[in-house]
């Protein structure tokens, strides 16, 4: 599926994902059965910010891990100078997609709400090894990120550690943050985006997923095609949100 190829003023450092279909070895076994990574052929990524939506395993953190790491970031979060595991779990699509790219990705960062605390500890592991470089949580704003919450330890990430020309995926960054920082992180995308920085977003939020004009492609196995670029408001966690706080008892005085 060919999806997003639409002419662009600005050019991505990642102009396109390609699922190298001659390549894969059975489309009957995970993660080729997904209905959306089978048919899937190419998803073009917006300058800015690209989001992916759908429903629990509808594949979408399956294809955002495997664009992390044929990027050469760690499967557990990280950047490409992070190679912890706790305990693999990342499926074998990476190998056979290909990112194509206007030049090569010099620096970045996977974003893993599910593996965060473990990228956490891996940074003090290494730190109190002896090394004549300086820590390393000082590019991350010099805290503990046990030390400070969740949705503060991954504020600390966007402000500290992401910077202009970098390709950064993250996968559910909603998990930690409360409605409000949600949108100072989009914020926060956004002053990154105009100096370069290019994210890919896999998520649950309608916050996020409306940032200005972002490529949203939805991921559900129940529609055919299984994949498709949609607006924002017909996104169907949007359309959930909008339902409840319209009918909900909770939202009326």
């Amino acid at each position: 599926m060919r999806l997003g190829e639409t002419r662009l003023t600005v050019e991505p450092l990642v102009l396109h994902v390609d699922l190298k279909r001659e390549a894969v070895p059975a489309f009957d076994r995970y993660p080729f059965s997904i209905p959306s990574i089978r048919r899937l052929e190419r998803i073009v990524l917006h300058p800015e910010v690209t989001v992916i939506v759908g429903e629990n395993g509808s594949g979408k953190s399956t294809f955002v891990e495997a664009v992390a790491i044929a990027a050469g970031f760690n499967a557990e979060g990280g950047s490409a100078n992070f190679r912890f595991r706790s305990r693999p779990s990342h499926s074998e699509l990476h190998r056979y997609i290909r990112l194509v790219r206007r030049r090569p990705l010099r620096h970045g960062f996977f974003l893993r709400a599910e593996s965060f605390f473990n990228f956490a500890t891996n940074i003090e592991e290494l730190d109190r090894e002896p090394a004549a470089a300086p820590r390393i949580i000082d590019s991350y704003g010099g805290s503990s990120l046990h030390e400070q919450s969740h949705g503060e330890s991954f504020m600390a990430l966007l402000h500290n550690r992401f910077g202009p020309g970098g390709f950064y995926v993250l996968d559910e960054p909603e998990a930690a943050l409360s409605p409000r920082n949600q949108v100072r992180a989009v914020g926060r995308i956004r002053e990154l985006a105009r100096v370069g920085a290019q994210f890919l977003i896999a998520t649950h939020s309608p916050i996020f997923t409306a940032y200005p004009g972002a490529f949203v492609y939805e991921f559900n196995p129940t529609k055919e095609p299984p994949i498709n670029r949609i607006e924002w408001e017909n996104a169907d966690h949007v359309q959930v949100l909008r339902e409840f706080l319209t009918t909900s008892q909770v939202a009326k005085p």
